[in-house]
């Protein structure tokens, strides 16, 4: 998303915990002819919520994209992971919301972009916690659509499917990562450059009459 944006002339800030994975993105996004900085903040911690609305000021787009997933069947759940899950997935949207978009609001316009998944929608044995906070993060985005859209701010919601990542093939392995994209009527995992894409439009003013929605970019998974 970051270096999509970024070739679209857009002068991104890039945050997240490892700094050197950070300054690997930013080198690639200015290498390229873009405009990045990176500003490292742990969203799992209210602390580095706080210090990324503050050292990010003035932003025109805001994508809620840090996420944990933890995997257990709920009898198994332990209380740490979470509360670290609704910490990251929703609590950290939820201010960086509130310290960032009251600047949108007095500007007259912004879009806040939340980064949801179609396990929001469908029963995945193991995701319990991951799934309701990505419910809650649905829930939120018509809420923030509805409190913030008078002022020209909009906020919508990508419900992605099963995206291609080092991350997803290292949690389930390459063969688990087939099946599960094989249940899209695509019948295969999404790129990631394909959810950018989506993130892109819905920053831009081409989906200027959009808000409160939530856009399903799952192949159809959710429409089985």
């Amino acid at each position: 998303m970051a270096r999509l944006f970024a070739s679209e002339g857009v002068t991104v800030i890039v945050s997240g915990r490892d700094a050197g994975r950070g300054k690997q993105t930013v080198e690639a996004i200015t290498s390229d002819g873009g405009r990045a900085r990176f500003i490292q903040a742990d969203l799992g911690h209210i602390d580095g919520v706080r210090r990324l609305a503050e050292e990010a000021g003035d932003v025109d787009v805001l994508v809620n994209n840090a996420a944990l997933s933890v995997y257990a069947p709920a009898v198994e759940q332990d209380p740490e992971s979470f509360e670290l899950s609704f910490a990251t997935n929703v609590r950290a949207p939820f201010f960086l919301v509130a310290q960032l978009a009251p600047r949108m609001v007095a500007r007259g316009s912004g879009s806040i972009i939340n980064i949801s998944s179609f396990a929001a929608s469908i029963a995945t044995p193991g995701l319990s916690v991951y799934s309701a906070t990505k419910a809650a993060l649905n829930s939120l985005t018509r809420t923030w659509a509805a409190e913030f859209g008078s002022a020209g701010v909009r906020v919508n919601t990508i419900a992605s499917g099963p995206v291609r990542t080092e991350s997803v093939i290292a949690a389930v392995g390459e063969e688990m990562a087939h099946q599960i994209g094989a249940t899209t009527l695509l019948g295969r995992l999404a790129s990631a450059n394909e959810i950018a894409e989506v993130a892109l439009f819905l920053a831009s003013d081409r989906s200027s009459y959009l808000t409160g929605a939530t856009i399903a970019a799952d192949a159809g998974r959710t429409a089985l």
